[in-house]
């Protein structure tokens, strides 16, 4: 399937009654066709059918492509069909500085991001960023490894908590919530994480801001409701 054949079928599922729903929701409205998430899953495997196993790199080529339409849906697909094992440090600085909405910022850290290498350092590191979606990639970032990585030791969730502990006064609306998520994802992870996050939560709630205050009154009613092994 070529680009051109994918953003057809796109344009083709484009609602703009939608996108009118999408926005109530805090999903940037800008160059967006209001396709669901379903029908992009279903055209990724199209996708993905189309185009040779041993030929992992035109995939790789057609999500960057996508990526650089800007429109909305074909950057979450580009998520979707893009080689994690082909993707560069660069390629992830750079689409999560151009993240313009949580849904984009979400569904490219759990369908890519999360499966490469990088992906517990750039967690750590985004935390640090200033814009409101990039700050939010390095907390989506944790939540997702958290919950997808079944083999990875403790320690290396362990070394997230600082991050988490530092960014919890942060008040904009979509960093307080990953942020919230990541705490929450990590202390569901098995018994040692649960004991640590309540802890680190617990900290947190010393601290004098009403972000810090909401993440952990959310964050310690699903962990103490949480069974866990």
């Amino acid at each position: 399937m070529t680009y051109e054949e994918v953003i057809k079928n796109l344009k083709k599922e484009s609602n703009p009654r939608n996108v009118a729903g999408m926005a109530r929701f805090g999903i940037n409205p800008k160059k967006t066709l209001g396709v669901s998430v379903p029908f992009l899953r279903k055209l990724a495997k199209e996708t993905r059918k189309s185009h040779s196993a041993k030929a992992p790199r035109d995939l790789h080529q057609l999500a960057q492509k996508l990526w650089q339409s800007n429109i909305h849906e074909a950057r979450i697909l580009a998520s979707m069909i893009d080689v994690p094992n082909l993707v560069t440090d660069a390629q992830m600085d750079k689409w999560a500085s151009e993240f313009d909405s949580w849904d984009v910022c979400d569904q490219v850290c759990m369908n890519l991001f999360d499966k490469t290498p990088y992906a517990f350092n750039k967690a750590k590191k985004w935390t640090e960023k200033m814009g409101e979606f990039h700050k939010r990639a390095g907390f989506a970032l944790m939540a997702c490894l958290a919950w997808h990585d079944k083999t990875s030791p403790n320690s290396k969730f362990e070394k997230f908590f600082p991050f988490i502990k530092k960014e919890s006064i942060d008040e904009r609306n979509f960093v307080k919530k990953a942020v919230n998520w990541a705490l929450r994802q990590i202390g569901k992870r098995n018994k040692n994480l649960k004991k640590k996050a309540i802890e680190v939560a617990k900290e947190i709630q010393s601290i004098d801001s009403k972000s810090a205050k909401w993440i952990v009154k959310d964050a310690l009613k699903e962990l103490a409701e949480k069974k866990v092994n």
